[in-house]
This record gives structure tokens, C-alpha cells and sequence, in this order.
């Protein structure tokens, strides 16, 4: 696949080669950057492209920013802007994945808090098969960073080396990829996405004290199954054990959207298909999010006008 033209760095669209960062810098040698993860979706029928959530991500991204101490802080306005600007200048007509990366790009020790540069790429995202056949997952051996350590509700990009070390493992046995347990040892997420599981007619998640991301996906998710799938979602402490007793599960986030979970640790997770109410879920939040349903349209940025 061909790369995109255009990428976003040093406060221009640049052209994808030229988008470099120094070996030198702080960015660069100990991941002192946050970042948004951000999905635009396209709408074959209507000709349009949906960026989905931007506001939501880009309030978050401030929260990283401020909580990293960096002296230049890039306001939601104008990433969205240059965000916006830069997927038109690539004339994209298909389904992206989108980061926008704050990052201290100068040379200078870890805890350098300037120069802050902001980069925003864009690159075509088909959808893998594990998005309709489901996933299997492996209960990891790596435990799940606390929040007196390294809090992973910010979005730093050295924190992803926590949920790095679980996918590595989990693909090398086997796997698709792992689900990871906190200091006290209940479930906390997926190397980059949060746990659902159905049980007892309820919808049960972690809650944001387990040392989880404080996902706009996993917002998003309990919302829709109150509102409109008429599920009960419950936020608490899950053991181990309690993961054989789920009748369905999944993943969800902005990369995995929402995705089946079929199997842990070799057993079924139900029938070991991805189950009715996870299908049901799935439908409804990619009807949302490509613009098939009037939904929410607040959630969904236009691209191309007129």
C-alpha cells in the first residue's frame, strides 16, 4: 500500500518523506510525547468522510499535555483545524486511522518540558478479521502498570510499552493478543483497548480506578447499551475466574472498535462465536460512527463541504 502524500509536522503540511524528528530528540530517545488515537470513517453513499469524536479526543489530548508539564500546549482548536486541513489535502476517500502526537522535540534529558512540537498523521485502517470471526485472548503474565507508577489514563506514548510486552508474549503463544491483570490482580484492559464481558443480563467493566485508560470508546459503549440496547452496564472489580462464567465478551477502543471476544486462555468464552449482544453492539456503534444512522450526529466532523 502506498504511503499517504501528506503528513502534519513543524507547523506545516509536509510531504510524507519529509516528515522526520531528530534521533536526538527527547520525543524521539524516551517517548516524551502524548497522543490521540483518532478514527475518520468513510461514507461511500453520502461521498463524505466522518472524523468521529474529535472533540472528545482533542479535549483529552489537553489533559495529557498539562498533566506532562509541557511549556507549549497545542489547544483543540487548532489541532482540529490542522487535522481537518491535512485530511483534505490528502483527498483520502476511505477509512483512516489518525494520530496527533505532542511531543518535546528538542535534544535534552527525560525531563525536558520544551521545545513541544505537534505532528498529525493519517493512513488508510482496513477493518482485520477478528472484527467479525472475534479474538482469542491470553490472561497475561505482565502485570498492568498502577496509577502510582505510571497513571495510564494519560496518554503517553512510554506507556504503551506496558501493553507492548503483552502482545509480544500473547501473538509468540499463540494468541491474538492479551488481556492484562492490575497490582491486585483483578482485570484491568487490553494492551490498548478496554474489556467488556456479559453476565448475568448485565454488562459488566472495569471501572476507571483499575488502572484502565479513561477511554472515550469505553464512554461511548456504556452509553449505547444503556440508551439504546436497554443492558445494564456495571463498573467493578472482575476476578480471574469470573472470566469463565461471562456468556459474551469484548474489546473496544478506537483502533479495535468493537471487537468479539471468542476465546481465553484456550476456553470458550460462551458458545465461542461472538455472541448476539456483542453483534448487536457492533452494528449499532459502525452505523454511528460511518454516518448510517442519525445518531449523535454531534459525535461525527464533516470533512468535505459543499
Amino acid at each position: 500500500m502506498a504511503p499517504p502524500r501528506y503528513a502534519f509536522l513543524n507547523g506545516e503540511i509536509t510531504p510524507w518523506d519529509d516528515a522526520r524528528v531528530h534521533v536526538a530528540s527527547v520525543g524521539f530517545r524516551f517517548g516524551t510525547g502524548v497522543f490521540e488515537g483518532i478514527r475518520a470513517y468513510w461514507n461511500p453513499e453520502q461521498e463524505q468522510l466522518y472524523v468521529f469524536q474529535l472533540a472528545e479526543h482533542l479535549h483529552r489530548l489537553i489533559y495529557s499535555q498539562r498533566f506532562m508539564r509541557f511549556e507549549t500546549i497545542f489547544q483543540p482548536d487548532y489541532v482540529a483545524a490542522k487535522l481537518l486541513e491535512l485530511l483534505r489535502a490528502n483527498e483520502f476517500r476511505e477509512t483512516l486511522h489518525i494520530m496527533a502526537t505532542s511531543f518535546v522535540s528538542g535534544p535534552g534529558m527525560p525531563q525536558a518540558l520544551d521545545p513541544v512540537d505537534l505532528a498529525i498523521t493519517a493512513s488508510p485502517s482496513k477493518r482485520p478479521e477478528s472484527r467479525s470471526r472475534g479474538c482469542s485472548v491470553q490472561v497475561s503474565a505482565w502485570q498492568r502498570v498502577p496509577d502510582a507508577a505510571m497513571p495510564m489514563r494519560v496518554k503517553c506514548n512510554a506507556n504503551y510499552q506496558n501493553g507492548r510486552l503483552a502482545s509480544v508474549q500473547a501473538l509468540a503463544d499463540g494468541y491474538d493478543t492479551a488481556l492484562m491483570l492490575n497490582s491486585r490482580g483483578k482485570v484491568a484492559e487490553g494492551p490498548g483497548m478496554c474489556f467488556f464481558m456479559f453476565r448475568d443480563g448485565q454488562a459488566v467493566t472495569p471501572g476507571v480506578n483499575s488502572d484502565i485508560l479513561e477511554s472515550i470508546t469505553r464512554r461511548t459503549v456504556i452509553q449505547l447499551l444503556t440508551e439504546h440496547l436497554g443492558v445494564p452496564v456495571v463498573e467493578r472489580d472482575i476476578d480471574r475466574s469470573e472470566l469463565v462464567a461471562a456468556d459474551e465478551a469484548f474489546f473496544c477502543g478506537t483502533a479495535w472498535e468493537v471487537t468479539p471476544i471468542v476465546q481465553i486462555d484456550r476456553l470458550p468464552v460462551g458458545e465461542g462465536v461472538p455472541g448476539p449482544q456483542v453483534t448487536a453492539l457492533q452494528r449499532l456503534f459502525l452505523d454511528i460512527a460511518e454516518g448510517r444512522s442519525e445518531l449523535y450526529p454531534q459525535w461525527r466532523t464533516p470533512v468535505y463541504t459543499g
